[in-house]
This record gives structure tokens, sequence and C-alpha cells, in this order.
């Protein structure tokens, strides 16, 4: 099994209400995806409620293999969900291991 955990950090430059609003809508996408790509075993995404720490959004996700992650990972709806934050994202930090 391979665990896929993604962080998100948005510019702080935009407004409050329009990151939310981002978060929100990616929330809904991501978490919809597993009825799209069955090799998705689990996955859910966090919003941080901790103004005081650096990444607003984590993505955690479960797949049999780094090749299902490989096939998630440029999958059009995952490519779609993403580009809900293209606008506000800052900078995003990645780690794929095995369990």
């Amino acid at each position: 099994m391979v665990k896929h955990i993604v962080l998100f950090k948005l510019k702080e430059e935009v407004p409050a209400d329009v990151r939310l609003a981002a978060m929100n809508s990616f929330k809904k996408a991501i978490e919809a995806l597993p009825a799209k790509i069955p090799t998705i075993r689990k996955i859910e995404v966090g919003l941080n409620i901790n103004p005081s720490e650096t990444w607003n959004i984590a993505l955690y996700s479960e797949f049999d293999t780094l090749e299902d992650v490989k096939h998630y990972a440029v999958h059009p709806d995952h490519v779609a969900a993403g580009k809900l934050l293209a606008e506000v994202k800052e900078s995003r930090a990645c780690v794929d291991y095995e369990y």
C-alpha cells in the first residue's frame, strides 16, 4: 500500500474569502474522485483551522501501488480538481511512501 500526502500553501495576498472558496471547492472535487477513479482506496482533504501554521490544505490518500498514484495524478478529473487551486496556490509539498 502507498500513502500519498500533499500539503498546499495558498497565497497570503489573495483575499481570505477567495482562498476559502477555492479550498472548499477543491475539497469537494477531490473527495468526489473515488467514484470516478477506482484505484483510490481512501482520500480526504483537511482544511487547516490553525492560522499560526504554514500549510492551508492537507490531502491524505491511499493506493495499492505507486503506479495507481501515477494513474490518479494524470486522470482528467484529478487534473480538473487541481486547477481549482491554480490561481491561489503558492506552493505544494508531496510525500509518497509504502506501508
